[in-house]
């Protein structure tokens, strides 16, 4: 369980403490309703995980660090956390720039319009799959029923704004959607 708390806190620590530090100064505006909704989306997330994985699950045996559920959790929660953050980095350079719009590329960014979710759903279903849990199959369920719609608005938003947008290019599947 302690391992599960190190993956849950690698992602959280990242995305609270460090990710917004990174990005451009303050001249968008963010809705308290949305922070409001975070707050308590991550309450709810962080208990139902939380007490599967200390309340009401049994305790993970000494081999599960070898099964091949844990293993390829593990697996897909790594790769999606390295492709999460490497394409916010590419999007941050981006803007380091200048002020304009550009259209990313490089990486995963060569396959799909929206790698960082791509990879943050990677990673929750890497988690769901390690964990071998409702709760974490539920996380990894809204967390793409929220980020694949946001991969389709901005792919058409790209499609729109460049004409010469990739054609090839999908929107968070490679290959695929």
């Amino acid at each position: 369980s302690l391992t599960f708390l190190a993956m849950w806190e690698a992602h959280y620590i990242q995305r609270t403490y460090v990710y917004p530090f990174r990005m451009r100064g303050g001249e968008k505006r963010f809705p308290v309703l949305l922070v409001f909704m975070a707050i308590v989306f991550n309450t709810v997330n962080g208990y139902a995980n939380g007490t599967w994985l200390y309340a009401l699950s049994n305790p993970y045996p000494a081999n599960w660090f070898m099964d091949v559920r844990f293993v390829t959790g593990l697996t897909l929660y790594a790769l999606g956390y390295w492709m999460n953050r490497t394409a916010d980095g590419t999007l941050r350079s981006l803007r380091e720039v200048g002020d304009g719009y550009r259209v990313p590329a490089g990486g995963a960014f060569e396959l799909v319009s929206c790698p960082n979710y791509t990879g943050e759903i990677l990673q929750w279903f890497g988690w769901a799959l390690a964990t071998w849990s409702a709760a974490g199959l539920a996380f990894a369920v809204f967390t793409a029923a929220n980020l694949v719609p946001r991969a389709h608005a901005h792919h058409s938003w790209y499609r729109e704004k460049f004409p010469d947008y990739p054609k090839s290019r999908k929107r968070i599947i490679p290959f695929l959607y």
